[in-house]
């Protein structure tokens, strides 16, 4: 067993600025909505301009472009949908969305044996697929994948997709803000505590996965 305690996945993961960056363009959307008397036009300009905003911010304090376009993107289709459709609520659309097809995916890399918390996780410590050669590491990455399943992106679906079907724009952008980086903080530090609850006093880690075998699949 090793002397020296345990990383939390808190510090392996990082912080939570990319979820806080991309809760700040929905507020604009709500808040430019509001203020042009619901105005979809407006919401979709304000929002789309706070996005650009604060992409240029980033970028001048050395953030990576292409992860600001790929954020400006979403936002401009958001803005899009809703101007399409006609309905405020559909800006949040496009998130209800792709948080029902996380939760499909995370879901199904459990299934498959190959957990997407330790995939994120092994390709962070340049680990690559060797953690699972680790049969206790490979079920403790499971388990801890569920809480991404029903504790982020289930929970997401449920309260988004509740608030969208009944038009509720401002709790939408209420939720989005709150089911944003302090529901990450809240799954990250719940996912740790059970990756590593399932591993035992002895085990060695997540950065000592020990070498089981030679092959990166182990037999199911």
């Amino acid at each position: 067993m090793s002397g020296e305690p345990r990383e939390s996945l808190t510090q392996i993961l990082g912080g939570r600025r990319g979820a806080l960056d991309a809760s700040i363009p929905p507020v604009g959307f709500v808040a430019g909505w509001l203020a042009a008397g619901q105005s979809i036009a407006w919401g979709a300009g304000a929002a789309i301009g706070v996005a650009i905003a604060l992409g240029v911010y980033r970028i001048v304090r050395g953030a990576k472009v292409r992860a600001l376009v790929v954020s400006l993107a979403a936002v401009v289709a958001a803005a899009l949908i809703a101007l399409h459709t006609g309905r405020a609520q559909d800006f949040f659309l496009l998130q209800l969305m792709s948080n029902m097809a996380s939760a499909l995916l995370w879901a199904a890399s459990i299934i498959v044996r190959w957990p997407l918390l330790g995939v994120v996780v092994g390709l962070l410590l340049g680990q690559k697929a060797r953690w699972r050669r680790d049969p206790v590491l490979l079920k403790a990455y499971s388990r801890a994948s569920w809480v991404w399943v029903f504790g982020q992106y289930t929970l997401r679906v449920v309260v988004y997709g509740l608030l969208w079907w009944s038009g509720q724009v401002i709790a939408l952008g209420v939720a989005r803000t709150v089911l944003s980086w302090p529901l990450v903080a809240l799954t990250v530090a719940v996912s740790g505590w059970v990756l590593y609850r399932a591993l035992p006093p002895e085990h060695p880690g997540l950065r000592l996965a020990p070498e089981t075998g030679p092959e990166d699949v182990p037999r199911t």
